[in-house]
C-alpha cells in the first residue's frame, strides 16, 4: 500500500466503465474535477468510521437508504427534504421501538451511476447503448441521449454539492429537531395505518420531552435532540470520477475519496483483483461491499483482507443481497467464516436487489413481502450464528410512487403505471418504508 496512488487502478481490468467517444473531452472534465473543492472532508469520514465501529460491536444499527439512482431531471429542495424526512421517520421508529442508536446513511449526493448487465438494450425496434445513470448518459431512447458525455461528470458534482449543502442545513439547522417528529409525517403517510402508528410514537416522544422540561432539564442545551449526523454514500462505480475527487488529508497524509463519506463496491465489481477493489483499498473512507448469493467464504475473506488489513472496526460493511429464496442457505457460511476470522465487520441486509423481477406489463418491480422475507432470513441467520444483524440498505423515495408491489396499500401490478417514476430500479414509497421500519424494529426487539 506504500506504492498506492489514486491512479493505481489503471493497472488492472476495470469492469462497468463506459466507452467515452471523446477522450480529450473526458480528460478536460476530469482535470476540472481534480481542481474543485472536496464534497466531504476526511474528518467527517473518520467520524463515520467510529460510528460504524459501534455498529460492528453490536451497540448501534445502520440505516442506509435513498434513491436507486439520483436524477438530473427530478432534482429539487422538496425532493431532498421528503427523502430525508422518511429516513428520519424510519430512524425514530427503529431507535424508539428497538432501543438502539441508529447511524443514518443516505444513498444521496452522488448515487448517479448504475451497473448494467449489458452494454446495449433494445427499445422497440432499436438497439441503443444502455442507460448507465445521469452522470454518464440520459435515459431518453435516442442515440444522442445515450452517448456518454463527460460534461455530465461536472453536472453530477455540482448537483451533489447543492444536495449536500441543503442536507447539512436540514440536519443541523432545526429540521431534524426531535420536537419536529409530528411535522415529519407527510399528509399521504399520516392518513395510513403506518402513519398513525408513527403518530403514537411521536406523541410519546413529545410527552417525554415535556416531562424533561418540567423537571428543569434544559433541552436547548442538548444538541443530540436538535440535530443529527447524516452521512452520504454511493456506489464507487465510475472510477475516473472517484479518482478525480480523491484528496490527501493535510492532517494525516492519508488519501480520502471526497465524493462521499462511504463508498461501496457492487456485486458486479467486487473481484478482489479488480480495479474497484484496487482503488478503494487505498482510500481511508469507510467502505461497503455487496455480496450476492454466489459469494463464497474464501472470496469474502479475501475482500476483508484487501479492504481492511488492519481490522479497523467500522472500516468495512458487508452488504448481503441474496434474495428471499437464497438467504437462508447462502448467508450462514459467510457469517461463520467472517466471525471465525475475527474481522470486525458491519453486516447489513440489502433486501431489494435480489428480489427484482419484471411484471406482466414489463415493469421492473419488487414485492414488499419478498423484501421482508429476506430481512427475516437475515435476522434468523444472525441469530443462529451468534452475530449482530447490523443494518439494512434499502432503496426508497419520499414520493407517493407505485413501484413496488404489496405493502399495507397492497399495490397490484395494474397500479404500477400510476406513479412509476424511477430512472432505474423500483423503490419503496414512504408508507412501505415506514411499515418496513416498524417490522425491523420488531425483529430487533426479539
Amino acid at each position: 500500500m506504500q506504492t498506492w496512488t489514486p491512479a493505481s487502478w489503471h493497472d488492472v481490468p476495470a469492469a462497468q466503465q463506459p466507452e467515452w467517444p471523446d477522450l480529450a473531452a473526458l480528460e478536460q472534465a476530469l482535470k476540472q474535477l481534480s481542481a474543485v473543492p472536496p464534497l466531504v472532508f476526511a474528518g467527517e469520514a473518520r467520524q463515520l468510521t467510529t460510528a460504524l465501529g459501534e455498529v460492528a460491536a453490536g451497540n448501534a444499527f445502520l440505516l442506509q437508504a435513498g434513491d436507486c439512482a439520483e436524477s438530473f431531471h427530478d432534482f429539487s429542495a422538496d425532493n431532498i427534504r421528503d427523502k430525508l424526512r422518511v429516513i428520519l421517520q424510519m430512524a425514530v421508529v427503529l431507535t424508539y421501538g428497538a432501543g438502539v442508536p441508529v447511524v443514518k446513511l443516505g444513498r444521496i449526493a452522488g448515487q448517479f451511476a448504475k451497473p448494467r448487465s449489458s452494454a446495449t438494450e433494445r427499445i422497440g425496434d432499436r438497439e441503443l447503448p444502455s442507460f448507465r445513470g445521469h452522470i454518464i448518459n440520459d435515459d431518453a431512447p435516442t442515440l444522442e441521449a445515450r452517448t456518454p458525455d463527460p460534461q455530465r461528470l461536472l453536472a453530477a458534482y455540482h448537483q451533489s454539492a447543492s444536495t449536500l449543502n441543503l442536507l447539512r442545513a436540514f440536519v443541523k439547522g432545526g429540521f431534524a429537531d426531535l420536537s419536529q417528529v409530528h411535522v415529519w409525517n407527510q399528509q399521504f403517510v399520516s392518513t395510513s395505518g403506518e402513519g398513525q402508528r408513527y403518530e403514537q410514537i411521536a406523541g410519546e416522544i413529545d410527552r417525554a420531552l415535556r416531562f424533561m422540561r418540567a423537571c428543569g432539564i434544559h433541552l436547548s442545551d442538548e444538541a443530540a435532540l436538535q440535530q443529527v449526523d447524516f452521512w452520504t454514500s454511493h456506489e464507487a462505480l465510475l472510477l475516473p470520477y472517484e479518482e478525480a475527487l480523491t484528496r490527501r488529508d493535510s492532517l494525516t497524509g492519508d488519501w480520502y475519496d471526497c465524493s462521499a463519506h462511504l463508498l461501496w463496491i457492487g456485486e458486479r465489481t467486487r473481484e478482489p483483483g479488480g480495479a474497484h477493489v484496487r482503488f478503494l483499498e487505498g482510500v481511508r473512507n469507510p467502505l461497503g461491499v455487496k455480496l450476492g448469493p454466489t459469494s463464497t467464504p474464501d472470496e469474502v475473506l479475501a475482500l476483508c483482507e484487501r479492504l481492511n488489513p488492519d481490522r479497523t472496526p467500522g472500516r468495512l460493511t458487508l452488504v448481503a443481497r441474496m434474495g428471499a429464496g437464497r438467504v437462508a442457505e447462502a448467508l450462514p457460511p459467510l457469517l461463520a467464516a467472517v466471525r471465525e476470522s475475527g474481522h470486525p465487520v458491519v453486516w447489513a441486509c440489502d433486501p431489494m436487489h435480489g428480489n427484482t423481477f419484471s411484471s406482466a406489463g414489463g415493469r421492473k418491480t419488487r414485492h414488499f413481502e419478498d423484501v421482508m422475507a429476506e430481512i427475516g432470513g437475515f435476522f434468523t441467520a444472525h441469530a443462529a450464528e451468534g452475530t449482530w444483524p447490523g443494518g439494512i440498505h434499502v432503496e426508497l423515495t419520499g414520493d407517493d410512487v407505485t413501484e413496488c408491489l404489496g405493502g399495507a396499500e397492497d399495490i397490484s401490478e395494474d397500479q404500477l403505471n400510476l406513479r412509476y417514476t424511477t430512472t432505474c430500479d423500483p423503490r419503496l414509497n414512504a408508507r412501505q418504508s415506514l411499515d418496513l421500519a416498524f417490522r425491523v424494529a420488531e425483529y430487533l426487539r426479539r
